[in-house]
């Protein structure tokens, strides 16, 4: 008798708690704004979700379509979000389409709208007037200013590319700016504290000064 309550406590605390996670997920999602929708905030959607102006859950896995608002998820995204904004806390994988995008920890695929924010690492593309990535950019962005704060390997165009840490690959644009450069820096004025590579533009600033600190047209350091 003690062995059946034993086994009956034990399928308890391991197989009703995993149907009351499945539970959780569900395959559509439709919502006016939140808390107006079909799923509750806390829950996650495995499918569609379909918004008119604002909808909240925690994990999203499929298509997100917000007509005029805002796609937000809690939790991590995996899948296409199409909106005025889509904003994502945690992971996103897939892609971003609106006006501003944002990804919390991590993304990884296609950000294109006006602003493009990853807070963490970032691989893929980020297309938009601004691109902004805080942790490490393996990839490409292209916009008016693009701004990457940690180590980077890649290509930036734009007006304006910013690099506050190490950047490896190439920066085109009128100015390039990055902490320390290994590739090449093609614009009006590009300048680094440290070159390793090339520089070509009207004014060429070289922070470690071998051969030469500043030269116009052509700057080099190996």
């Amino acid at each position: 008798m003690v062995k059946r309550i034993l086994v009956l406590a034990l399928f308890c605390l391991v197989v009703i708690p995993q149907f009351a996670a499945a539970e959780e997920v569900k395959p559509v999602q439709l919502a006016l704004f939140n808390p107006v929708q079909l799923v509750p905030e806390g829950e996650s959607i495995k499918g569609l979700r379909l918004s008119a102006f604002y909808t909240v859950n925690k994990d999203v896995t499929g298509l997100s379509l917000v007509w005029l608002g805002v796609n937000k998820a809690t939790g991590d995204v995996n899948g296409v979000e199409i909106g005025l904004a889509n904003w994502v806390e945690g992971a996103a994988y897939g892609g971003q389409m609106g006006i501003v995008n944002h990804a919390g920890k991590r993304f990884v695929g296609l950000q294109y709208g006006m602003i493009n924010v990853t807070e963490g690492d970032l691989t893929g593309l980020q297309w938009g007037l601004v691109n902004w990535t805080e942790g490490f950019m393996h990839g490409i962005q292209v916009g008016v200013v693009n701004v990457s704060k940690g180590q980077s390997a890649g290509v930036e165009l734009g007006v304006v590319n910013y690099n506050d840490g190490s950047f490896k690959g190439f920066q085109g644009g009128f100015v390039n700016y990055a902490a320390e450069m290994h590739g090449l820096q093609l614009g009006l004025v590009n300048y680094t504290k440290s070159l390793d590579g090339l520089q070509i533009g009207l004014g060429n600033y070289n922070g470690n000064k071998e051969p030469m600190e500043f030269m116009v047209l052509v700057n080099w350091s190996f």
